[in-house]
């Protein structure tokens, strides 16, 4: 069960990276959509680790 969640994410990523891709070169109104939300999703993602670490660090300070 847990593959089958996985290997749906995984399509969703491949996905989304075919759309990315396609919208840079002229693709459809739809493909650029789909690709805008996975840009964004990317910068959250990043952000969001980027924050992590910061408090991991701080954490790991703190201790010393």
């Amino acid at each position: 069960m847990i593959a089958l969640v996985l290997l749906g994410i995984l399509a969703l990523v491949v996905g989304g990276c075919v759309c990315v891709v396609w919208a840079e070169r002229g693709g459809p109104r739809w493909a650029r959509a789909v690709a805008t939300v996975t840009l964004g999703a990317g910068e959250l993602l990043r952000s969001f680790g980027k924050n992590r670490d910061q408090g991991l660090g701080q954490s790991a300070d703190d201790g010393d």
